[in-house]
């Protein structure tokens, strides 16, 4: 990108919007608070936490540092409050430009040139004097010409956004972001500042921000709710929608039978934070309350899968080369898929140890029951378990049950998981379901890293290369494989348009068939399968049936991906305590929902919780 030679006021050229370059470039990741970081070093709130840039810059420092540490890539100076008005305070109006200066320099530092530095800049109180809000932070901003951009930070009123804009019309060319506070009482009312906010933004025709962004709240749940508002009304402006940048706080502590808890935990704020990019987030941090460990959190266990579906498979022309197999010819279940017929399934969470004994038990009763094929998860929920490779052999060989194993991206390079194709294609294993897989903090192994060298989309398309006779880098194989291939799709996922893009994508680079997350909501079902019957490939819906009420409640609450209505758990706590009768309760549910979605689909896909194939065969007869 050239450089701009716009005149930023009498600072010389702007550089180019380094910013808008990340934003292009994947999900960027901020920092997290600087006040309670300041204040849990013992700094009290008496003082100003600005001029700590000039008389304490080794805390200020070592704050950036942990960010850093932590896989931070844009460093937010220490200037929230730095506007004369609020130094004013403590006697330190005068030098409003000298603080600001100060706090750039020591985020810049830290950086080291491997992070963006972005100027804070918070709302401006109406002046006492005779300056304006937009005066004030035309000065302050003075003090942060050498930021890489500024943001400006929990607007909460039309006028502190007016501010900030008129401010900016002074510098053109300025790089800035500007970010709503937004109360969850007032979303979707005839008070909600949001669509006033955004028109003002869209009246900022010469000068126009980088981003827009959400910022503070009451925690990770109500930015959620104000990001699911935001992203359709900007989606309907194609022409000035601009990325989102979600930076929640911590929230507010909750009463939980009687304790009071604050429960954003490492843990919690990144799947959150999955969910935001889920919704098409650009960035994502924190505000206040946020750590270095929570920033950490997300950049171990987010941002590797949001990178992933950004990698390209090396381009290879596959005009050239022989088609697949026909469909019919590369498994019995092909056959089925290929014929129109009717597939069942039953998914079998395999062990934990290598002992299959009762895994071969299931399959074998599976078999019994006239089940096509056992579904067979590759670590679900990031959990440890024997290889689905290993299991399917063994299920294949010594009972005859055909299997369909998960393929995840999750654990192993490209070149890792091209060698596990290889293998399955070796084994005679004919049928694959390829997938994502959930980031390791959903696990028993929060230290472990994810590889996610590539997504399903990715997976795919290997898959289908070799189909046709060649590897990773275009050299042909020995022998073409003769796979068929399954996705996975979710009918309700928080973002319906990223789920249909993927799909839609999974099918072109080759998907043969399609298995969904288990479903609970017959409509809902039709509605997706109404959006996607162009794409004319078979489709197997999941049915999970609830052991007990504790099993519903965790799909309810805890289980990326699945949607549970209020009236399913309604009818599930109908059947009071009794542990029977929930299980009957359940049984009932799947059992009616795969009759209700049975002339819809090709096939039903049911579970065994935990490892009860008794359950999922009652609901198949």
């Amino acid at each position: 990108m050239k450089e701009n030679s716009t005149i930023r006021g009498s600072s010389g050229k702007i550089p180019m919007d380094k910013l808008k370059q990340a934003l292009d470039a994947g999900l960027v990741i901020f920092d997290g608070a600087m006040g309670t970081e300041i204040y849990r070093r013992n700094f009290f709130v008496n003082a100003s936490y600005e001029e700590l840039n000039l008389t304490r810059p080794d805390v200020i420092l070592e704050i950036h540092r942990s960010y850093m540490e932590a896989g931070a890539e844009v460093l937010t100076a220490n200037t929230f409050n730095a506007n004369a008005r609020s130094l004013g305070r403590f006697g330190l109006a005068d030098r409003t430009v000298e603080i600001n200066r100060a706090g750039i320099a020591l985020a810049r530092k830290a950086a080291d040139g491997k992070a963006l530095v972005a100027g804070s800049v918070g709302p401006v109180a109406d002046p006492a004097d005779r300056r304006t809000a937009a005066e004030l932070v035309a000065e302050q901003l003075e003090g942060l010409a050498e930021a890489d951009f500024v943001i400006f930070e929990s607007i909460r009123r039309l006028p502190e956004l007016e501010a900030a804009l008129e401010a900016v019309r002074s510098r053109p060319g300025l790089p800035y972001v500007v970010s709503f506070a937004l109360s969850a009482e007032e979303l979707g009312t005839p008070a909600d500042p949001l669509p006033g906010f955004l028109a003002a933004v869209r009246e900022a025709k010469q000068h126009r921000p980088t981003a827009i962004g959400l910022n503070c709240g009451g925690g990770p749940e109500a930015v959620l709710a104000g990001l699911e508002e935001l992203m359709p009304l900007a989606s309907r402006q194609k022409r000035w929608w601009l990325p989102v940048i979600v930076q929640p706080n911590a929230g507010a502590p909750r009463t939980v039978d009687g304790r009071t808890l604050y429960l954003t935990s490492d843990e919690y704020f990144s799947t959150y934070a999955r969910r935001y990019a889920q919704l098409g987030a650009a960035a994502i941090g924190g505000c206040c309350g946020i750590t270095p460990e929570h920033i950490a959190e997300v950049v171990r266990s987010v941002k590797p899968i949001t990178d992933s579906e950004r990698r390209q498979l090396p381009e290879v022309e596959l005009r050239e080369l022989p088609p697949a197999a026909p469909l019919a010819e590369r498994s019995p279940l092909g056959a089925k898929f290929a014929a129109g017929e009717f597939v069942t399934e039953v998914e079998l969470t395999l062990p934990r140890g290598f002992d299959l004994s009762r895994t071969l038990a299931a399959a074998r009763r599976c078999r019994e029951a006239g089940v096509d094929v056992v579904n067979l998860p590759d670590g679900p929920r990031a959990s440890a378990r024997i290889s689905p490779l290993a299991a399917a052999i063994a299920i294949e060989r010594e009972t005859g049950m055909a299997t369909l194993p998960h393929c995840c991206t999750r654990d192993r390079s490209l070149i890792g998981l091209q060698a596990e194709l290889l293998g399955y294609a070796g084994s005679g294993i004919r049928n694959l379901l390829f997938i994502t897989g959930d980031p390791p903090k959903l696990g028993d192994y929060p230290f472990s890293t994810g590889v996610f060298d590539t997504d399903a989309i990715g997976l795919v398309r290997l898959q289908n290369r070799m189909n046709r006779g060649i590897d990773l880098g275009g050299n042909p194989l020995n022998a073409p494989t003769s796979v068929v291939i399954g996705v996975g799709a979710d009918p309700n996922a928080i973002d319906p348009e990223r789920e249909y893009r993927r799909l839609v994508e999974k099918v072109e680079a080759g998907a043969d068939f399609i298995v969904t997350q288990p479903v609970f909501d017959a409509e809902a079902l039709f509605a997706f399968l109404d959006r996607i019957a162009w794409l004319k490939k078979p489709l197997v819906a999941g049915i999970w049936p609830f052991a007990s009420m504790r099993n519903a409640e965790f799909m309810h609450s805890e289980v990326p991906g699945v949607k549970v209505p209020d009236r399913v758990m309604e009818e599930m706590r109908r059947a009071g305590d009794d542990r029977d009768a929930q299980r009957e309760a359940g049984i009932s549910i799947a059992r009616r929902l795969a009759s209700e979605v049975r002339s819809r689909v090709q096939g039903i896909q049911v579970s065994a919780p935990f490892g009860n194939v008794e359950l999922a065969l009652r609901v198949l007869a």
